[in-house]
Protein backbone atom coordinates (compact mmCIF):
# COMPACT_ATOMS: atom_id res chain seq x y z
CA UNK A 1 0.00 0.00 0.00
CA UNK A 2 1.35 3.24 -0.95
CA UNK A 3 -0.51 5.72 1.53
CA UNK A 4 -2.24 4.68 4.61
CA UNK A 5 -5.99 4.83 4.68
CA UNK A 6 -6.81 7.02 8.02
CA UNK A 7 -8.31 10.92 8.66
CA UNK A 8 -9.99 13.05 6.91
CA UNK A 9 -10.26 12.81 3.53
CA UNK A 10 -12.93 15.02 1.68
CA UNK A 11 -15.41 13.84 -1.06
CA UNK A 12 -14.78 16.97 -2.77
CA UNK A 13 -17.18 19.09 -4.53
CA UNK A 14 -17.00 19.65 -7.78
CA UNK A 15 -16.78 23.28 -8.99
CA UNK A 16 -18.89 24.49 -12.25
CA UNK A 17 -18.25 28.08 -13.46
CA UNK A 18 -21.53 29.99 -14.66
CA UNK A 19 -21.20 27.82 -17.63
CA UNK A 20 -21.49 24.65 -16.02
CA UNK A 21 -18.23 24.09 -17.06
CA UNK A 22 -15.54 22.58 -14.41
CA UNK A 23 -13.59 25.40 -12.67
CA UNK A 24 -9.93 23.83 -12.82
CA UNK A 25 -8.16 26.90 -11.29
CA UNK A 26 -10.85 27.29 -8.46
CA UNK A 27 -10.35 22.94 -7.70
CA UNK A 28 -6.87 23.28 -7.74
CA UNK A 29 -6.92 26.28 -5.44
CA UNK A 30 -9.63 24.41 -3.17
CA UNK A 31 -8.31 20.84 -3.18
CA UNK A 32 -4.64 22.92 -1.70
CA UNK A 33 -6.91 24.77 0.86
CA UNK A 34 -8.33 21.54 2.14
CA UNK A 35 -5.02 19.72 2.33
CA UNK A 36 -3.34 22.55 3.74
CA UNK A 37 -6.17 22.15 6.48
CA UNK A 38 -5.15 18.87 7.57
CA UNK A 39 -6.26 16.89 4.98
CA UNK A 40 -5.16 13.36 4.21
CA UNK A 41 -6.78 12.73 0.74
CA UNK A 42 -8.70 13.88 -1.72
CA UNK A 43 -11.59 11.90 -3.28
CA UNK A 44 -12.80 12.84 -6.48
CA UNK A 45 -16.21 12.28 -8.73
CA UNK A 46 -18.34 10.96 -6.46
CA UNK A 47 -21.64 11.84 -5.89
CA UNK A 48 -21.58 14.66 -4.47
CA UNK A 49 -18.60 15.62 -6.99
CA UNK A 50 -21.66 14.92 -9.10
CA UNK A 51 -20.16 12.28 -10.67
CA UNK A 52 -22.91 11.19 -12.64
CA UNK A 53 -22.77 13.92 -14.65
CA UNK A 54 -19.37 14.16 -15.50
CA UNK A 55 -18.12 12.49 -18.76
CA UNK A 56 -14.93 10.19 -19.00
CA UNK A 57 -12.73 13.04 -20.00
CA UNK A 58 -13.85 15.70 -18.00
CA UNK A 59 -13.47 13.08 -14.79
CA UNK A 60 -9.92 12.43 -16.50
CA UNK A 61 -9.30 16.29 -16.51
CA UNK A 62 -10.48 16.98 -12.92
CA UNK A 63 -7.96 14.32 -11.96
CA UNK A 64 -5.25 15.81 -13.45
CA UNK A 65 -5.99 19.25 -11.84
CA UNK A 66 -6.06 17.20 -8.72
CA UNK A 67 -3.13 15.45 -9.07
CA UNK A 68 -0.83 18.43 -10.12
CA UNK A 69 -2.34 20.65 -7.21
CA UNK A 70 -1.85 18.82 -4.69
CA UNK A 71 1.76 17.00 -5.61
CA UNK A 72 2.57 14.20 -3.52
CA UNK A 73 1.29 15.97 -0.44
CA UNK A 74 -1.92 13.41 -0.16
CA UNK A 75 -3.15 10.88 -2.43
CA UNK A 76 -5.93 11.68 -4.77
CA UNK A 77 -8.93 8.89 -4.96
CA UNK A 78 -10.70 8.45 -7.78
CA UNK A 79 -14.57 7.33 -7.57
CA UNK A 80 -14.94 4.85 -9.92
CA UNK A 81 -19.00 4.41 -10.20
CA UNK A 82 -20.02 3.02 -13.49
CA UNK A 83 -22.99 1.83 -15.42
CA UNK A 84 -21.19 -1.18 -16.70
CA UNK A 85 -18.79 -3.28 -15.28
CA UNK A 86 -16.13 -2.98 -18.53
CA UNK A 87 -16.69 1.30 -18.51
CA UNK A 88 -15.51 0.87 -14.70
CA UNK A 89 -12.38 -1.12 -15.94
CA UNK A 90 -11.97 1.55 -18.44
CA UNK A 91 -12.22 4.30 -15.14
CA UNK A 92 -9.54 2.61 -13.08
CA UNK A 93 -6.89 1.87 -15.94
CA UNK A 94 -7.58 5.94 -16.68
CA UNK A 95 -7.33 6.99 -12.94
CA UNK A 96 -4.10 5.35 -12.73
CA UNK A 97 -3.06 6.73 -15.75
CA UNK A 98 -3.98 10.20 -14.57
CA UNK A 99 -2.02 10.00 -11.22
CA UNK A 100 -4.56 8.45 -8.97
CA UNK A 101 -3.34 6.61 -5.71
CA UNK A 102 -6.22 5.29 -4.90
CA UNK A 103 -9.56 4.42 -5.90
CA UNK A 104 -12.76 4.33 -4.26
CA UNK A 105 -14.90 1.75 -6.25
CA UNK A 106 -19.02 1.63 -6.02
CA UNK A 107 -22.03 -1.01 -7.23
CA UNK A 108 -23.19 0.41 -10.62
CA UNK A 109 -26.03 2.66 -9.59
CA UNK A 110 -28.60 1.78 -12.02
CA UNK A 111 -28.93 -1.94 -12.16
CA UNK A 112 -29.55 -3.79 -8.61
CA UNK A 113 -28.59 -6.78 -9.13
CA UNK A 114 -28.16 -9.81 -6.56
CA UNK A 115 -24.96 -9.97 -4.40
CA UNK A 116 -22.72 -12.29 -6.84
CA UNK A 117 -23.36 -9.92 -9.36
CA UNK A 118 -22.47 -6.70 -7.51
CA UNK A 119 -19.07 -8.52 -5.73
CA UNK A 120 -18.17 -9.69 -9.61
CA UNK A 121 -18.74 -5.91 -10.43
CA UNK A 122 -16.90 -4.17 -7.40
CA UNK A 123 -14.32 -7.49 -7.59
CA UNK A 124 -13.09 -6.92 -11.46
CA UNK A 125 -12.70 -3.09 -11.02
CA UNK A 126 -10.10 -3.76 -7.74
CA UNK A 127 -8.51 -6.01 -9.97
CA UNK A 128 -7.77 -4.07 -12.95
CA UNK A 129 -5.25 -2.16 -11.47
CA UNK A 130 -2.63 -2.05 -8.33
CA UNK A 131 -4.27 1.21 -7.13
CA UNK A 132 -4.97 0.53 -2.91
CA UNK A 133 -8.74 0.60 -2.93
CA UNK A 134 -11.84 1.18 -1.06
CA UNK A 135 -14.95 -0.66 -1.62
CA UNK A 136 -17.94 1.80 -0.82
CA UNK A 137 -21.07 0.21 1.22
CA UNK A 138 -24.01 2.35 0.92
CA UNK A 139 -27.23 0.68 0.93
CA UNK A 140 -29.29 3.61 1.36
CA UNK A 141 -28.13 5.63 -1.50
CA UNK A 142 -27.48 2.31 -3.96
CA UNK A 143 -29.54 -0.38 -2.69
CA UNK A 144 -26.85 -2.86 -2.78
CA UNK A 145 -25.52 -3.94 0.99
CA UNK A 146 -22.22 -5.68 1.61
CA UNK A 147 -21.78 -7.82 4.92
CA UNK A 148 -18.93 -7.68 6.55
CA UNK A 149 -17.91 -11.56 5.34
CA UNK A 150 -18.33 -10.31 1.92
CA UNK A 151 -16.65 -7.37 2.44
CA UNK A 152 -13.79 -9.82 3.97
CA UNK A 153 -14.50 -11.98 1.20
CA UNK A 154 -13.05 -9.21 -1.50
CA UNK A 155 -10.17 -8.44 1.13
CA UNK A 156 -8.78 -12.19 1.03
CA UNK A 157 -9.45 -12.02 -2.42
CA UNK A 158 -7.83 -8.97 -3.71
CA UNK A 159 -4.25 -8.16 -1.77
CA UNK A 160 -4.82 -4.58 -2.73
CA UNK A 161 -8.56 -3.98 -0.79
CA UNK A 162 -7.33 -1.91 2.06
CA UNK A 163 -10.61 -0.04 3.23
CA UNK A 164 -14.32 0.34 3.62
CA UNK A 165 -16.36 3.65 3.26
CA UNK A 166 -19.12 2.30 5.62
CA UNK A 167 -22.41 4.60 4.93
CA UNK A 168 -24.86 2.13 6.17
CA UNK A 169 -25.93 4.52 9.13
CA UNK A 170 -25.64 1.76 11.43
CA UNK A 171 -22.67 1.80 13.67
CA UNK A 172 -23.00 -1.74 14.27
CA UNK A 173 -21.25 -2.19 10.93
CA UNK A 174 -18.12 -0.80 11.67
CA UNK A 175 -17.83 -2.95 14.85
CA UNK A 176 -18.86 -6.12 12.73
CA UNK A 177 -15.97 -5.52 10.32
CA UNK A 178 -13.45 -4.70 12.87
CA UNK A 179 -14.68 -8.28 14.98
CA UNK A 180 -13.64 -10.21 11.58
CA UNK A 181 -9.90 -8.76 11.56
CA UNK A 182 -9.84 -5.06 13.18
CA UNK A 183 -6.25 -4.48 11.38
CA UNK A 184 -7.16 -5.79 8.25
CA UNK A 185 -9.32 -2.94 6.73
CA UNK A 186 -9.44 0.73 7.19
CA UNK A 187 -13.23 1.49 7.99
CA UNK A 188 -14.12 4.81 7.12
CA UNK A 189 -17.69 6.93 8.20
CA UNK A 190 -18.88 8.10 5.05
CA UNK A 191 -21.81 10.24 6.93
CA UNK A 192 -20.68 13.07 7.92
CA UNK A 193 -23.78 13.22 11.13
CA UNK A 194 -22.48 9.55 11.89
CA UNK A 195 -18.74 10.76 12.73
CA UNK A 196 -18.27 10.49 16.44
CA UNK A 197 -20.26 8.18 17.17
CA UNK A 198 -18.61 5.96 14.42
CA UNK A 199 -14.59 6.76 15.60
CA UNK A 200 -16.36 5.38 18.84
CA UNK A 201 -16.91 1.95 16.95
CA UNK A 202 -13.52 1.88 15.74
CA UNK A 203 -13.58 4.00 12.14
CA UNK A 204 -10.18 4.98 11.37
CA UNK A 205 -11.18 7.88 8.48
CA UNK A 206 -13.76 9.96 7.67
CA UNK A 207 -14.63 10.50 3.57
CA UNK A 208 -16.58 14.20 4.42
CA UNK A 209 -18.95 16.38 3.37
CA UNK A 210 -19.11 19.01 5.28
CA UNK A 211 -15.21 19.58 5.13
CA UNK A 212 -15.44 21.30 1.65
CA UNK A 213 -16.27 24.45 3.58
CA UNK A 214 -14.96 23.99 7.20
CA UNK A 215 -11.97 21.69 6.75
CA UNK A 216 -10.44 23.27 10.01
CA UNK A 217 -13.41 22.67 12.12
CA UNK A 218 -13.56 18.86 10.37
CA UNK A 219 -10.27 17.70 11.02
CA UNK A 220 -10.51 19.30 14.96
CA UNK A 221 -13.49 17.30 15.44
CA UNK A 222 -12.26 14.00 13.88
CA UNK A 223 -8.93 14.31 15.89
CA UNK A 224 -10.48 15.10 18.90
CA UNK A 225 -13.10 12.22 18.64
CA UNK A 226 -10.50 9.80 17.78
CA UNK A 227 -8.04 10.81 21.04
CA UNK A 228 -11.36 10.35 23.08
CA UNK A 229 -10.87 13.66 24.06
CA UNK A 230 -14.46 15.73 25.01
CA UNK A 231 -15.65 17.18 21.92
CA UNK A 232 -19.51 17.72 23.07
CA UNK A 233 -19.32 21.62 22.44
CA UNK A 234 -17.64 21.03 18.84
CA UNK A 235 -20.04 18.52 17.72
CA UNK A 236 -23.16 19.95 19.48
CA UNK A 237 -22.25 23.09 17.55
CA UNK A 238 -21.46 21.37 14.08
CA UNK A 239 -23.73 19.11 13.88
CA UNK A 240 -26.79 20.98 11.92
CA UNK A 241 -24.45 21.41 9.52
CA UNK A 242 -23.48 17.76 9.57
CA UNK A 243 -26.62 16.71 8.80
CA UNK A 244 -27.47 18.66 5.42
CA UNK A 245 -24.59 16.10 4.23
CA UNK A 246 -27.47 13.12 4.62
CA UNK A 247 -30.26 14.47 2.66
CA UNK A 248 -31.20 14.60 -1.01
CA UNK A 249 -30.02 17.88 -1.92
CA UNK A 250 -26.74 17.27 0.16
CA UNK A 251 -24.93 18.78 -2.95
CA UNK A 252 -26.99 22.14 -3.27
CA UNK A 253 -26.40 22.66 0.51
CA UNK A 254 -23.21 21.70 1.06
CA UNK A 255 -22.24 23.97 -1.86
CA UNK A 256 -24.63 26.90 -0.30
CA UNK A 257 -21.99 26.16 2.95
CA UNK A 258 -18.79 26.94 0.65
CA UNK A 259 -20.58 30.22 -0.98
CA UNK A 260 -21.27 31.32 2.35
CA UNK A 261 -17.44 30.95 4.04
CA UNK A 262 -16.34 32.24 0.28
CA UNK A 263 -15.00 29.45 -1.39
CA UNK A 264 -17.14 28.45 -3.71
CA UNK A 265 -20.50 28.90 -5.54
CA UNK A 266 -23.69 27.19 -5.99
CA UNK A 267 -23.53 26.13 -9.07
CA UNK A 268 -24.91 22.40 -10.09
CA UNK A 269 -25.66 20.52 -13.21
CA UNK A 270 -29.04 19.54 -14.36
CA UNK A 271 -30.57 16.89 -13.12
CA UNK A 272 -30.10 18.64 -10.36
CA UNK A 273 -31.52 22.20 -10.01
CA UNK A 274 -30.39 25.09 -7.33
CA UNK A 275 -32.51 25.18 -4.24
CA UNK A 276 -36.06 27.20 -4.42
CA UNK A 277 -36.16 30.19 -2.47
CA UNK A 278 -37.94 28.45 0.30
CA UNK A 279 -35.44 25.55 0.56
CA UNK A 280 -32.41 28.00 0.81
CA UNK A 281 -34.12 30.46 3.21
CA UNK A 282 -34.91 27.68 5.19
CA UNK A 283 -30.88 26.06 4.55
CA UNK A 284 -29.75 29.63 5.46
CA UNK A 285 -31.24 29.79 9.03
CA UNK A 286 -28.87 26.84 9.82
CA UNK A 287 -26.20 28.13 8.29
CA UNK A 288 -26.15 31.72 9.65
CA UNK A 289 -26.94 30.78 12.63
CA UNK A 290 -24.11 27.99 12.88
CA UNK A 291 -21.31 30.21 10.95
CA UNK A 292 -22.35 33.21 13.67
CA UNK A 293 -21.56 30.97 16.35
CA UNK A 294 -18.53 29.38 14.58
CA UNK A 295 -15.99 31.75 17.19
CA UNK A 296 -17.06 29.92 20.24
CA UNK A 297 -17.28 26.52 18.64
Amino acid sequence: MSFEWKGVMPAITTCFDDSLEIDHEFTARHVNWLVDNGSTGIVTNGSLGEGATLSVDEKVALWKTCVEAVGDRVPVIASIASLSTREGVDLAKRAEEAGCKGLMVLPPYVHKGDNREMLAHVSTIVAATGLSSMLYNNPIAYGVDFSAEEIFELADKHENLHAVKESSGDVRRISAIRELDKDRLAVFVGLDDAIVEGIAAGAVGWVAGLVNALPKESVRLFETALNRENCDNLYHWFLPLLRLDVVPKFVQLIKLVQQEVGMGNTNVRPPRLELTAVEREDAMRIISKALGQKANA
